[in-house]
């Protein structure tokens, strides 16, 4: 036992370092999110220039998360505040570009964990469709379908990633979400369409019955 107190200061000065860099990622994981946020709030007004600022801000933050964290504290960069963090990355990088008709951003571009990544995307189904429902309030669009068919394409390559929950990290569960949600879309593009068909066909009606009236 004479070593005890020896290896309890060796514990102790590891947790301190671990306990720092924690405090230290912290508040970085959060200004991430918050920079992600605002991306994708822009990205939905328009915003191009306040877009490329924000996902700048994110970028460099993330690379910042990484560097602190990964070599000398691995456990750290792993655990679910700092992989929420960056699923919150993942999702505004993607969203952007799918919205801006833009490539879509890989995981190797983004530097993050394979399941990370795929988080990220399911959670991109939900701003398709939240700019799907913006598309909408003008009528029926090309583009309402070209949002849906990234969404469909999503979806088709999470429900291929059927594996245990402790590789995938819920990504099941984020899987069945999505589905519903571009259920909810196509019923609400099928509804629109069908909408301005009898709008067509009542406009087209009042022409005849006007002619006839004319005559």
């Amino acid at each position: 036992m004479d070593k005890l107190e020896l290896v309890a200061d060796q514990i102790r000065e590891k947790f301190d370092l671990q306990t720092d860099a924690r405090d230290k990622a912290l508040p970085i994981s959060r200004t991430l999110i918050q920079h992600c946020s605002k991306a994708i709030r822009a990205v939905h007004r328009d915003d191009v220039e306040g877009m490329k600022e924000h996902l700048t801000q994110s970028a460099a933050l993330a690379k910042t998360l990484k560097d602190d964290l990964l070599t000398d504290h691995p456990d750290l960069y792993h655990t679910g505040y700092t992989q929420d963090a960056l699923k919150e990355f993942v999702e505004a990088e993607v969203t952007c570009a799918l919205i801006k008709d833009k490539p879509l951003v890989t995981f190797d571009e983004l530097d993050v964990p394979h399941a990370t990544y795929l988080k990220g995307l399911s959670e991109v189904v939900g701003e398709l469709r939240r700019r799907v429902l913006d598309e909408l309030r003008s009528g029926y669009s090309e583009e309402c379908e070209r949002l849906l068919t990234h969404m469909d394409e999503i979806y088709a390559v999470l429900v291929t990633m059927d594996y245990p929950n402790a590789i995938t990290h819920g990504l099941r569960r984020q899987t069945d979400i999505a589905r519903s949600i571009i259920e909810r879309t196509r019923g609400d593009i099928t509804v629109s369409l069908r909408g301005e068909h009898l709008e067509k066909k009542i406009d087209a009606l009042r022409e005849q019955l006007e002619a006839k009236e004319e005559k």
